[in-house]
């Protein structure tokens, strides 16, 4: 079992940065893949970035690519999602979640375990 709380939400002009943090607690956080998803009002959850858990290699989605970043600090038990050159489009609902096992990155049914949630809103 792990519990997942993100932080550093919040409202931003387009172009501007935000980082997003997710601090896990419970068993072997290492052990565990981890993914940000993002949801808006009306639409599905969709795929923003993964990183592994053994390897440390990355995923995004095309949408954020060169401009969203992934990361995580085991010792701390924390993944981050470093949001650069924000656009409008970019508002929703950002959501970590953690996968002890699963097949695509990509797709939120893979995952065990999900954070509450932080809005992130992106002004013109």
């Amino acid at each position: 079992q792990v519990q997942l709380v993100e932080s550093g939400g919040g409202l931003v002009q387009a172009g501007g940065s935000l980082r997003l943090s997710c601090v896990a607690s419970g068993r072997t956080f290492s052990s565990y893949g981890m993914g940000w998803f993002r949801q808006a009002p009306g639409k599905e959850r969709e795929f923003v970035a993964a990183i592994s858990w053994n390897s440390g290699t990355t995923y995004y989605a095309d949408s954020v690519k060169g401009r969203f970043t992934v990361s995580r600090d085991n010792a701390k038990t924390t993944v981050y999602l470093q949001m650069n050159s924000l656009k409008p489009e970019d508002t929703a609902v950002y959501y970590c979640a953690a996968r002890y096992y699963g097949g695509s990155y990509s797709s939120p049914g893979e995952y065990q375990h999900w954070g509450q949630g932080t809005q992130v809103t992106v002004s013109s």
